[in-house]
């Protein structure tokens, strides 16, 4: 699988080290330009590249979003992705680290209309970094792995991004649909970056107000 990666910070370095270990083509991108990203996709390994932002986004038959929602001028164009699967693993930030008051509508809400071609699924954005560097397990059965939740309203593309957590080492969790699975996800939401396994995450699914989540 080739996997375009854009912005390689915390979440997307992470991802793309773990993507590349599991065997797929990486490509690497951010504002600053490949240059600023050669040495880090050596240090990666022989399948990883880096890129201009535009390159990676159609390199990708996956193409995994995480740069800081605050700045959607630094997403690809959007006929770049169009058909694509798109990983929105962002969140409402904005430059003081506070959380951004969208009112009625969610961040991947917002995201679908920046790349309204794009088959966007939500993942990647409830757990920490460092815990996405060290938490995952492919000796585990899926049940007793930590949870890497998602959400999104195409079932084949939801089931590629679930194939991807699983072969990092996680456990894939739906929490629903685009909209209401991603209000689940967002920042201060019972699962976000709360480390739990599976299991655990289904019981709190499970157990979770239908109103409570949109």
């Amino acid at each position: 699988m080739t996997i375009g990666i854009i912005g390689a910070g915390h979440i997307g370095g992470t991802a793309a080290r773990l993507f590349e270990k599991a065997g797929h083509e990486v490509a690497l991108s951010n504002s600053r330009g490949p240059a600023s990203l050669r040495s880090l996709a050596a240090e990666i390994g022989p399948r990883a590249h880096a890129m201009r932002v535009e390159d990676a986004a159609r390199f990708g038959s996956i193409v995994l979003l995480a740069v800081p929602w605050r700045t959607p001028e630094a997403l690809p164009a959007p006929e770049l992705v169009a058909g694509k699967i798109a990983i929105d693993a962002m969140n409402p930030y904005g430059p003081g680290g506070e959380v951004l008051d969208l009112g009625a509508t969610t961040s991947s809400e917002e995201v679908r209309k920046r790349l309204p071609g794009a088959r966007l699924v939500k993942a990647f954005n409830t757990i920490y970094y460092q815990h996405l560097a060290t938490l995952g397990n492919t000796g585990l059965p899926i049940e007793d792995r930590y949870a890497i939740f998602l959400a999104g309203d195409d079932a084949e593309a939801k089931q590629a991004v679930a194939g991807l957590i699983e072969e990092v080492g996680f456990a894939p969790v739906s929490t629903g649909s685009l909209v209401e699975g991603g209000r689940r996800q967002q920042p201060g939401s019972p699962i976000y970056n709360h480390p739990m396994t599976a299991r655990e995450a289904q019981r709190i699914l499970a157990a979770w107000p239908r109103a409570a989540a949109g």
